[in-house]
């Protein structure tokens, strides 16, 4: 399988190995899948790196790693921290540090030298990683806030609104910096300042998650950020997925579960802890508790995931995030209670702007209302420049599409208002964009504008999770090549922390059952495992006591229901991430909790090998006319039974491929032999052997049949 799974062969021609004086280099070294990552938490961090070879089948045949904590010492050989000796291997992917226990904070540097079939030794430049606080004891730092209402228009309602809290605090760095690094969370969202300049490209971080059972922190090197003596630290927090976006209550189509409002954990809170080290070794500790000044009368006066963000720039505070600006009319912040779940260093990267977008076009409704066309359904925000005038709010509203009379479309959006406002401090040209807030979006409605908008000043700002585009695909069909592109876009502006199932309307949660099937394709275009390793994280966090898996994850909807179709996306992303990344961490790690579901499953939806309970059936086929969104003909409709025992039956094979992975080699006979028990049940449920058909021969009952290995062989041709 490791054959299958490494990186251990990427050709390239000779004459693009520029600077090159050996046949073959060593390169893209990376920890945890990262280039020289800060702050990994891993006890034992998965060490890979790649060969390029101007010769044709070149293969490794044999590695050696050394890691120190200075990188001289990788030179000299000497002061090592770990030697693993040559290691006869053609693994590159994925490979432990098996050294002594690491220690927080530390910095360590690595190389390898790998052997080739070519007879060629090459040892790659050096790279490093470094941990993140271990040790609960590591941190001094408290979580700060304020766990109330502060402003008149902050409630916690149907559509729940809040002002951005702003903290701030001024300290003495010492002299003779050596290094500063900065962990920090901030949830539900944070920006972070030091004397004025922003620290790092994320945006809407830290990582969502369920904070009653997880919480992730970020680390930032701020060195160059500060200045000997006196600086100044200032955050700003947003509300994101922390506190609610919604109190109304939502029914699950077909079925009759109701969900009281999107789940509420408190009210924003920060923890930050900035370590400075010197030159002689002295670390200096600035962290975040009660001597912090805090206010909620800044220029965000209110902030929604699903309806958009409220500026009102005569509010600004200029200089605030730096030294001696007059705090004195600000509160003191308070200790709050700590979120429940176990804080740690977040391992999937942060959103950021990954792309941007010009418009096309832009029609005037009337004097002062705009339609700005940006020619690509697109997720993020319109960064502007526009005249305004004082006083005079600018109204930016979003939808996917237009109606007939040219104005937006938004009945899709339900509930959400999908709308930013800007409120000017005075005449004339300003630059804006919002923070803690996205949209999905092509057409934008600029409102209140004191002239036309200029479209070379418009900017539509992609983000999603960061990750490289990793494939592409293209053919001589331009429709084919269409449905791709239309695929590529799609996937990016549904990646928020998690994969979810839209990004426009109230909803945006992570539906696992699309992405049974979807999170391999995906994996041909986006090297997203990052992302998926934190997500299978969430769904094994939301798993109850019993073994019941959720229908989306992480559970702001806590909604739970039986069937087989949608928590199989759990099983699956660890068998994405197993066949497509060589991951065999995941595995191990998420075994238990797979079997716990399995045999919730046998004792709750199976009878006779058959999934008896199914809440989705095939959820959306094409119906019979196009104002339906669900079928009522029941020659359309594929029996639930059948979809969830098809499925069943795949996860049931994929236990016993995990079982000898994860060292459990004493549970796959169990897990064959239900499959094979369950296949003889489907087939003599659903079968004609006659005609060939499945159950009321739908178009998916036969693809779902052979798609999953249930057609006996002498009937493939056939089905």
């Amino acid at each position: 399988m490791m054959k299958k799974t490494t990186l251990f062969s990427l050709l390239v021609p000779a004459a693009l190995l520029v600077g090159c004086h050996e046949r073959s280099a060593v390169n893209g070294l990376t920890v945890e899948m990262l280039d020289c990552p800060l702050g990994v938490a891993a006890e034992h961090p998965r060490l890979s790196w790649r060969i390029e070879s101007a010769l044709p089948a070149t293969v490794q045949t044999g590695y050696r790693i050394l890691v120190s904590t200075d990188p001289g010492d990788l030179e000299t050989g000497e002061n090592l921290i770990w030697d693993s000796g040559d290691v006869p291997s053609d693994r590159s992917v994925l490979v432990p540090y098996e050294g002594p226990e690491l220690e927080s904070r530390r910095d360590y540097y690595w190389k390898v030298r790998v052997a080739t079939n070519h007879g060629d030794t090459l040892w790659s430049e050096p790279s490093r990683w470094s941990m993140a606080l271990l040790d609960d004891s590591d941190w001094q730092a408290r979580w700060i806030g304020y766990d109330s209402c502060l402003n008149r228009t902050d409630t916690l309602g149907v559509f729940s609104r809040l002002a951005a809290r702003y903290l701030r605090k001024e300290f003495d760095a010492g002299r003779d910096i050596a290094q500063a690094r900065l962990y920090i969370s901030g949830l539900g969202l944070y920006e972070c300042y030091l004397n004025g300049c922003r620290v790092g490209e994320d945006v809407l971080a830290p990582t969502a998650t369920d904070y009653t059972k997880t919480v992730c922190y970020n680390v930032y090197d701020v060195t160059d950020l500060l200045d000997e003596g006196v600086n100044t630290i200032g955050v700003i927090l947003g509300n994101g997925r922390f506190f609610s976006m919604r109190t109304v209550t939502y029914t699950i189509p077909f079925t009759q579960v109701t969900i009281p409002g999107v789940r509420n954990y408190g009210y924003p809170k920060l923890l930050a802890q900035l370590e400075i080290t010197d030159s002689e070794g002295n670390r200096t500790v600035v962290a975040s508790d009660e001597s912090w000044k805090l206010t909620t009368d800044g220029p965000i006066v209110a902030n929604n995931e699903y309806d958009g963000e409220t500026y009102d720039a005569r509010l600004e505070m200029p200089g605030w995030s730096r030294n001696g600006y007059d705090d004195s009319s600000w509160r003191d912040a308070r200790s709050v209670a700590a979120p429940e779940g176990r804080l740690t260093a977040q391992a999937n990267p942060n959103i950021r702007v990954m792309d941007t977008v010009e418009p096309v076009s832009i029609a005037a409704l009337n004097d002062s209302t705009w339609i700005v066309d940006m020619g690509q359904n697109m997720v993020g925000w319109l960064a502007v420049e526009l005249e305004g005038r004082k006083d005079r709010p600018v109204r930016l509203r979003f939808a996917e599409t237009l109606q007939d009379d040219g104005n937006l479309y938004v009945d899709n959006l339900r509930g959400a208002k999908a709308t930013d406002l800007y409120t000017p401090a005075e005449d004339g040209t300003f630059s804006w964009t919002p923070r803690f807030t996205y949209h999905g979006f092509r057409y934008v409605e600029i409102a209140g504008a004191a002239a036309k908008p200029d479209l070379e000043k418009l900017k539509g700002e992609v983000i999603y999770d960061a990750m490289p585009t990793t494939g592409r695909f293209e053919t001589s069909d331009s429709t084919i090549n269409q449905v791709y592109r239309n695929a590529y876009w799609g996937l990016r502006g549904n990646y928020r922390s998690m994969p979810t199932d839209c990004p426009q309307r109230d909803e945006r949660m992570g539906w696992l059952g699309d992405r049974a099937m979807e999170c391999i394709g995906e994996s041909f275009m986006f090297r997203q495992a990052l992302l998926y390793e934190k997500w299978a994280r969430d769904i094994r966090d939301s798993q109850l006591p019993d073994g019941m898996i959720p229908d989306l994850s992480p559970t702001y909807w806590p909604f739970y229901s039986e069937n087989v179709t949608y928590p199989a996306a759990y099983l699956c992303v660890v068998d994405m991430l197993y066949n497509q990344y060589g991951d065999e961490k995941a595995v191990r790690e998420h075994y238990p909790a797979m079997k716990k579901w399995i045999d919730y499953a046998n004792e709750r939806l199976v009878e006779n090998d058959i999934v008896v309970k199914d809440v989705y059936g095939d959820w959306c086929m094409p119906p019979e006319s196009p104002e339906l969104i669900h079928s009522q003909d029941p020659a359309r409709v594929t029996d639930g039974r059948l979809v969830g025992t098809s499925f069943f039956y795949r996860l049931l094979n994929m236990m016993a491929r995990f079982a000898a992975v994860a060292g459990h080699e004493e549970d796959i006979p169990a897990y064959l032999e239900q499959a094979a028990r369950v296949k003889d049940a489907y087939n003599r449920m659903f079968l004609n052997p006659e005609t060939g058909q499945y159950a009321n021969n739908t178009v998916s009952a036969g693809l779902l049949s052979l798609v999953q290995g249930l057609v006996p062989d002498t009937l493939k041709q056939k089905v």
